[in-house]
């Protein structure tokens, strides 16, 4: 039997419920804290481990586009004598440049993936932050293009300030032609930019769903009796509005290069980033800087 509305009219709830209602962000939280207990722990992976060199010894050598490929992968063997097809103008946009002799592992990379491509021909521009006060000179051309070095644009100090890169990066298109492929190293080229830039490709070190997942896993290694401090909770909070944002926008990125499987999974499985834009490219070592003792 129905009754009219007006017989209906709901009770007010009393304060004390209202202190047991879950706020949206401990909601949220909850969420992306089970999806991130599922990833780790129910999802099979989806790329093949790398394998080492004896292992590979044993396979077929790869032959094709490796755009397509489905495994991930970090040796890539190219010879002096074959010159690559197409010479590329390439743009980097990096908040550091190696200016000492134990750069970071993000800065390790960007000399050492860069280098080589200038080596092998392409025609490599960097627009970095300038060396701090006291930092020798990094390694690279600053004023012209030499071959076989990338050609370093320097901010006008050590702050990194994207729309100053962007402005040196306009001149240079405008001088010197437009470029065929723009790297960024992680999120150096903001989005404001990023979003226009049609072949634009970013190699990530580190995205906000890994820095929560850390955070979860420090906040549970935490003793019984030892109290959250408040700059944890603070930035686990924060780490939320990070994730979201990052889904929101890394779409904008034609190519995502992950350097692990697990990076690769959850840009595809959480960010919802089709497969075929996301590449999983380990990181590696120079072998002409470093070797085995024995060797």
């Amino acid at each position: 039997m129905a009754f009219p509305s007006s017989f209906h009219r709901p009770r007010k709830p009393h304060s004390n419920m209202l202190s047991l209602i879950p706020s949206f962000h401990t909601i949220l939280l909850f969420l992306l804290t089970l999806s991130a207990v599922a990833i780790l722990f129910l999802h099979s992976p989806s790329l093949s481990p790398c394998s080492t060199t004896a292992a590979s010894s044993s396979r077929r050598a790869f032959s094709g586009d490796l755009r397509h490929v489905d495994f991930s992968w970090n040796s890539l063997r190219l010879t002096s004598d074959r010159p690559p097809p197409t010479v590329l103008r390439i743009a980097v946009f990096s908040r550091k440049w190696p200016v000492a002799t134990a750069p970071g592992g993000m800065e390790r990379h960007a000399l050492t993936l860069h280098s080589a491509l200038a080596r092998r021909g392409h025609r490599v521009h960097v627009f970095t932050s300038a060396p701090s006060s006291g930092e020798r000179p990094p390694e690279g051309g600053e004023e012209e293009e030499e071959p076989g070095r990338p050609r370093l644009h320097f901010l006008s100090d050590a702050r990194w300030r994207c729309d100053e890169a962007w402005g040196l990066y306009e001149a240079e298109a405008a001088r010197g032609g437009p470029f065929d492929v723009v790297h960024s190293e992680s999120v150096a080229l903001f989005h404001r930019w990023a979003r226009d830039v049609p072949n634009l490709v970013v190699s990530w070190h580190g995205i906000s769903l890994e820095a929560m997942h850390s955070g979860i896993y420090q906040d549970l290694a935490r003793g019984p009796d030892e109290p959250m401090t408040p700059a944890f909770n603070r930035s686990l909070a924060e780490s939320i509005y990070k994730v979201l944002s990052e889904i929101r926008f890394f779409r904008s990125y034609a190519h995502h290069v992950a350097i692990s499987d697990s990076t690769g999974e959850m840009l595809r499985d959480v960010y919802q980033i089709p497969s075929g834009r996301v590449h999983v490219i380990l990181n590696g070592v120079d072998e002409d800087k470093f070797r085995h003792p024995g060797r």
